[in-house]
């Protein structure tokens, strides 16, 4: 079982100066959704993005500690487009 607080610094970790917010989706402990917002993001396409941030937890995932994570990741210019309230992170 991981906590979001965990998840996420996996993310950070993984990808320095990734803005990243994990909600647990069952209440679980398994079942996550992220939302990453990162510059390393630019001039990759969405697997790509993708494949970066799931590197990150590549270790719980094998030992199926994270059973799911469903992601959206974000350059912050993409995000800044599309929540222009919050220009700078997906944290509430």
């Amino acid at each position: 079982m991981i906590s979001p607080d965990n998840l996420e610094a996996m993310i950070q970790a993984g990808l320095p100066g990734a803005e990243v917010h994990a909600q647990d989706l069952t209440g679980g402990g398994d079942h996550y959704q992220a939302t990453v917002v990162s510059s390393a993001f630019a001039d990759k396409n969405l697997v790509q993005q993708h494949q970066m941030v799931y590197a990150t937890v590549n270790q719980v995932m094998a030992t199926e500690e994270l059973h799911a994570l469903a992601l959206k990741t974000y350059t912050p210019e993409k995000w800044a487009t599309l929540n222009p309230e919050v220009v700078t992170s997906p944290n509430p």
